[in-house]
Formats: structure tokens, sequence, C-alpha cells
């Protein structure tokens, strides 16, 4: 992918950061705010799907409270962004509201996207949203999170949103205009790195730890974010939020802020991660027919073609699928439990309500959540 590319994307995710939202720590800095949000909406009238990472809850927390400072204790912490979320997710979905757009919250712990059921629960939620025409607000969930499952940055969550909705494009807005190959407040002759790749050593050596207070985060939690984006393929670009019409300039092809390339396409890259990150919980075996389906097809994995289910797995758990004859063709993510799936097995989806007492997908694996081996 090429900057040219990034006006045909389907799917972005944006990022805003805390020093942006709160004007450096002075409270909802609601003009930007709203700015931003007309640029997003632009976008989504265009067919394009978004999804909001929003930092600040605790921020604007700190200066609904009047407290002087971040606070250092967890209970403060989490007080400060139950406060903050509401005043934050008010100025959204009001902005929002005024373009003729609904938004909704969604509210996270690492722990949700740990849990393959929980992960593919939060993905279905998301793609459901999009396909309403919703703009989806996603946050960590600070008020219950502990350091034991929390994110640690709001950088890192925008990237595992990223690999959950397989977005194309990450957008990253900070309060600086990019990557420097030295740092620019040490050196004036710094030269801003434009384009790169999302593995290049030299962007270990130029990252650096923010130093605003407000924020976790900083360049090396953006490098590491990218990284991780590039799981499912995703391009990221780390630009200033205070650039005139910034989002709309990026998704134009523009050449601001530094551009992290990914080393592989999408597709290619989910169903490495996939095939080769996952333990194999279960396996469903196939009948020719399902086989040829998947195969030659392309086609998602119906609970008609599975002849019998082995193991115990729960909704999420990756599965291996055989023929008959014992050979492995395809992984992937399943839908339902083994008991359930066990029930369903060699049955269409139009019975599964009378079945299991509910319907939920209608695909066993869905073809998004699969790879051929």
């Amino acid at each position: 992918m090429n900057r040219a590319d990034f006006s045909s994307v389907r799917r972005i995710v944006i990022k805003i950061g805390s020093s942006l939202l709160t004007a450096g720590g002075q409270g909802l800095n609601k003009v930007a705010i709203a700015d931003w949000v007309r640029q997003m909406s632009a976008l989504r009238l265009q067919g394009k799907d978004i999804v909001l990472v929003s930092s600040g809850s605790v921020a604007e927390g700190i200066v609904r409270l009047g407290l002087k400072q971040r606070p250092n204790t967890l209970h403060e912490l989490q007080a400060a962004a139950s406060v903050g979320q509401m005043g934050l997710i008010q100025t959204f979905e009001g902005s929002f509201q005024k373009h003729n757009i609904h938004s909704a919250q969604i509210l996270l712990t690492h722990d949700d996207l740990s849990d393959r059921q929980r992960y593919l629960n939060a993905r279905s939620t998301l793609l459901t949203l999009l396909d309403y025409g919703v703009v989806p607000v996603i946050n960590e969930n600070d008020t219950v999170a502990t350091e034991g499952i929390r994110f640690g940055d709001n950088d890192i969550l925008a990237a595992l949103a990223a690999n959950l909705v397989e977005a194309e494009l990450l957008i990253m807005l900070t309060d600086q205009i990019g990557l420097f190959d030295t740092d620019p407040s040490v050196n004036p002759s710094a030269q801003l790195i434009s384009n790169a790749s999302v593995n290049n050593s030299l962007l270990d050596e130029v990252a650096e730890e923010s130093k605003s207070g407000l924020g976790c985060g900083g360049m090396y939690t953006k490098v590491r974010a990218a990284r991780l984006a590039a799981r499912s393929g995703t391009a990221t670009v780390i630009v200033s939020g205070d650039i005139e019409n910034v989002i709309a300039q990026i998704v134009s092809g523009q050449d601001l802020g530094t551009f992290l390339i990914p080393d592989m396409a999408p597709l290619a890259a989910r169903k490495q991660w996939l095939a080769g990150q996952l333990k194999i919980k279960g396996q469903l075996v196939l009948d020719d027919g399902a086989v040829n389906s998947l195969t030659n097809a392309g086609k998602s994995l119906l609970s008609v073609g599975v002849k019998s289910v082995k193991g115990q797995f729960k909704r999420g758990d990756l599965i291996s699928c055989v023929s008959m004859q014992g050979v492995e063709i395809a992984r992937g993510l399943v839908n339902y439990s083994s008991v359930d799936a066990i029930k369903i097995a060699g049955k269409t989806s139009v019975k599964f309500e009378s079945i299991l007492g509910y319907a939920d997908d209608a695909e066993l694996i869905h073809r998004d959540n699969l790879v051929l081996i």
C-alpha cells in the first residue's frame, strides 16, 4: 500500500490522544472535537467505515474534579475516568448528531480481547454497528480495569481495534507532526520520517517515551501499536491533529506525518495470525461438499457439512477442519461451542433456534475467520 491508495480504503480506525482532546489538560477541546467529527462524518457519508478510539477520560476527569495533577493510585485513576467518560461521550455524541450520524460507546479491557469468545462478541458487535452506519467510540474501561488486564495506553487499544475490525488504515492523531530521525527538541536538523517499513530497526532507535504527563504513551507506544496493527495488514499514519483538515488530507493521500507500511497485505497477515498464533482446541470432520466449498469456492463453513465434532471447545476457539479421510483442510475461529456444534452438525441454520433455543451466526466458521492449510 502507498498513500495514493488511502482514498480507496473502506475501513479506518482513528485514534485521538489525551493531549489533543483536552487542550493540553485544560478540559475537553470541544471546538477541535467538533472539527474532527466533521471530517469523520464526511468520510462516513462517503460510505467509509469509521471507528474512533478516544483517550481523554482520565484527563477530563482530572479537570472536572479540580485535581492539581494526574493521580497515582489506581482507585483515583478509575474515579477520574468514570467522571471524565461522561463528558467525553456526551461531547462526541452531540457532535456526531449534528451530522445526523449515530455513535456508540464501547468500553473494553485487555481481558475482552484476550478471551476468544469475548473477542468474537466484541468483533460481532462492532461489525454490526458499522453495518448500521454507526461510528463506534472505543475507550479503555478504566473504571474497572486493573493493572493486570489494562492495555496501558490507547495506542495499543487502537491497534487491537484495527485487528478486530480488519481496518486498512489506522490514523493516530497526536500533538507531534510525526516521527523524526532524532529528537527535534535537541537537534534542530532532525528530519521527519515520511515513510518507513513498520519493522524498520531505525524506528526503535528514534521512538521516545512521552513526557506530557497526560497520557501513558509517546512515539514508543505508537511504533509498537503500528506493529501490532500490521498483524492484520493495517497501515498506520502518525500525524498532528492540529493540522487543518488533517483526517481528510491523510485519506486523500497527502504527504503528512509518518506513514508506517505493513509488511504484508491485510488478508495474508490475518490468515498467518490465525494459522500460527493460536492453539487448536478441537476438530470438525467435514463431508466432501463442505471440503469443496472451502477449498474451491471460498465459502464459509456451514454446520450442514459437518459429519462429526471432536474435542471440547467454546465459541471463539481455534478449530481444525479435516476431511473424512483425516486430511486437514483449514483452521478457523468457531462460532459455537463443542456442545452446541454437536447438536447442529449436519443441520441447516434455519433449525438452530429450535435445536439450541437461540440462533446466533448462520456460519459455524465465517470465511473471514478461516485459513486454508
